[in-house]
């Protein structure tokens, strides 16, 4: 019986770990987690329910109220908040502007690990988030850390964005990204950084193609070792 292993994946925002990770995930027939849409859905719900995440109290109420799923098929992955698909309003601007600052909150982030692990335990997964392989799976045998220039990563995302037909400026785009880097990357509580044993993968100018085939050799090595 062949091996199944944890993939983990993790960069900066708009750098295309989830289409990495969902396309891997196909290829390989194991189950993709979105991490960040799941601190995506907490802050929509956050956000639609007035929860003032400054406080302790309040911010532990909440996560109790919140449920967490995915629903996935050959087409798409869907998002869902307490039974709700949530999927397109958890991409919104108004979510990407707060989801950092929510995620720099140690009850959230500790629920949400909690959960994470618990969908891994029998490994076959991929995973893509910020600290997926230095926190929720630090023994995952396979780590990658995903790189992309910010001129990329802006054009990227404002095309997904325009796509929708969600008007923005690409300075706009640019001043979020940035910004959400800086908290990503300095917060206290697993902070983004790359794992001493991922394999650095710089996908700037990289077809989706070529990256799927580059990511897939690797794992393919790691699930023979």
């Amino acid at each position: 019986m062949e091996k199944k292993i944890i993939v983990a994946i993790d960069g900066h925002s708009s750098c295309g770990k989830s289409t990495l990770a969902r396309d891997l995930a196909r290829g390989l027939g194991y189950a993709y987690i979105d991490s960040g849409a799941m601190y995506r859905a907490v802050t929509l719900y956050f956000l639609e329910n007035g929860v003032d995440w400054n406080d302790p109290s309040t911010v532990g109420q909440a996560l109790q109220r919140i449920r967490i799923e995915f629903q996935v098929s050959e087409a798409q992955n869907q998002t869902l908040l307490n039974g709700v698909i949530v999927e397109d309003a958890i991409r919104s601007m108004r979510v990407s502007e707060y989801v950092s600052p929510v995620s720099t909150i140690s009850a959230v982030r500790r629920a949400m690990v909690a959960q994470q692990q618990d969908l891994g335990r029998k490994r076959g997964v991929v995973m893509d988030g910020r600290d997926i392989g230095t926190v929720v799976f630090p023994d995952a045998e396979l780590k990658i850390f995903l790189t992309a220039s910010t001129e990329e990563r802006v054009r990227r995302r404002y095309s997904e964005l325009s796509a929708k037909g969600i008007h923005i400026t690409e300075e706009e785009v640019r001043a979020n990204l940035l910004d959400r880097d800086r908290i990503d990357s300095t917060r206290e509580d697993s902070p983004l950084k790359q794992a001493s044993d991922a394999r650095i993968l710089d996908n700037t100018f990289l077809s989706r193609e070529e990256q799927y085939s580059m990511v897939m050799k690797w794992a393919l090595e790691a699930i023979r070792s």
